[in-house]
């Protein structure tokens, strides 16, 4: 599949319309396959940001609906999202089909990523909600936080990458499924211990405390904290830490966490010494969200949103948590009777996880069905 990634594609301009455009280029041809070409009607915008904008295409070969993220290319750089794109294949990571490059009049250069479309963000489905002045029924909030962090454990232990920027905006849901996959990879990085990265990163609703401390060595614990802000809003129908800029954001998160102890600025930040901080008591966590919610719900809230980076609980041990026990009943369906999306094919992303992990994440039942009640009792599955 990643060979035929790499194309060229006819000049073209780039600054005109995007809609009614065709674009055609040429995938194959390597390793004696025959070369074909592949045409791609552009229908509509669906997004568009600093970096470039995303359109919805249909092929014209096979009438396949696709979402092509078109971004201006520095020549004298690999691009990064593309790298990254190549390596990763999970039922919750958008998939990347494959890319080509066009060029504009002005000699302009533009990636096309050609993309697997899903028609709904999570923020969207959000956004529906509350218009109807309605919370997410709680089915649906464990569903997709759950297929978010299947994601994020697959990234974080087999791609090794981390997100950075993960949001409801780029969450996408398949409404007719209920599958989610986690998209745009544009500020994603595969993190070296002891290599400095940029702490200007992530939405800022969802920017863990250590980044807003300035923190250059941080590791892919800043998406738990992003998920565990994402879980909170599906739970609460709106952002829990709404800052209007980034000390605004901390001033947030103590409300709610309390003033950080030195020892856990240290863990955020070692080299962070001005310390000046009103002393302000945590706000106890059933207090934060409604009186009906599930002590499961607010359990596992108070795993993710923690201070100290290594104290937040990894993906796949916020997959094992009890809060998402529902989803491993036998009887478990969508509120339409239909079954639910692939929640254990788990491949790789077990390979480091402990039997007892192993024996939480995969229901009994589903056990049987593949015959691993066998290999559950000595951890090996790999």
């Amino acid at each position: 599949m990643a060979n035929d990634k790499e194309m060229s594609a006819p000049v073209m301009d780039g600054n005109d319309a995007v809609t009614g455009h065709i674009i055609s280029t040429t995938i194959g041809g390597k390793n004696g396959e025959p070369k074909q070409t592949v045409s791609y009607m552009a229908e509509r915008v669906v997004g568009t940001g600093s970096f470039g904008i995303v359109f919805q295409a249909k092929c014209l070969e096979n009438g396949e609906t696709v979402a092509i993220k078109k971004v201006l290319q520095d020549r004298r750089y690999k691009n990064r999202e593309l790298q990254l794109m190549r390596t990763m294949d999970h039922s919750n990571v958008v998939c990347l089909k494959h890319c080509f490059y066009s060029t504009t009049s002005k000699n302009e250069l533009f990636l096309n990523l050609v993309m697997e479309y899903v028609p709904e963000t999570m923020y969207r489905v959000l956004e529906h909600y509350s218009n109807m002045n309605q919370r997410m029924p709680l089915i649906y909030v464990k569903l997709y936080t759950y297929q978010v962090f299947r994601g994020l454990a697959y990234m974080h232990t087999v791609a090794g990458v981390c997100h950075r920027d993960l949001k409801p905006q780029n969450v996408l849901v398949d409404p007719l499924t209920h599958q989610v996959k986690i998209c745009d990879f544009g500020s994603a990085k595969v993190l070296v211990k002891g290599e400095a990265n940029i702490s200007y990163i992530c939405s800022r609703f969802y920017r863990a405390p250590e980044l807003i401390f300035g923190a250059t060595e941080y590791a892919t614990s800043i998406d738990i904290w992003s998920a565990g802000c994402v879980l909170a809003e599906l739970l609460l129908g709106q952002p829990l830490f709404p800052g209007e800029n980034a000390v605004d954001q901390l001033v947030e998160i103590v409300k709610v966490l309390g003033t950080p102890t030195r020892e856990e600025i240290r863990c955020m930040n070692p080299n962070y010494t001005d310390f000046r901080f009103p002393q302000i008591k945590a706000h106890p966590w059933h207090k934060v969200f409604h009186k009906r919610m599930p002590p499961e719900a607010i359990d596992l809230a108070s795993r993710l949103l923690q201070y100290s980076p290594s104290l937040r609980c990894t993906a796949l041990e916020a997959c094992a948590h009890p809060f998402f026990d529902e989803l491993r009943e036998p009887s478990a369906r969508l509120p339409n009777g239909r079954p639910l999306p692939p929640l254990f094919n788990f491949k790789q992303e077990l390979s480091g996880a402990s039997p007892d992990l192993i024996n939480r994440l995969i229901p009994d039942h589903i056990k049987r069905q593949m015959g691993l009640h066998l290999f559950a009792s000595h951890g090996d599955m790999t």
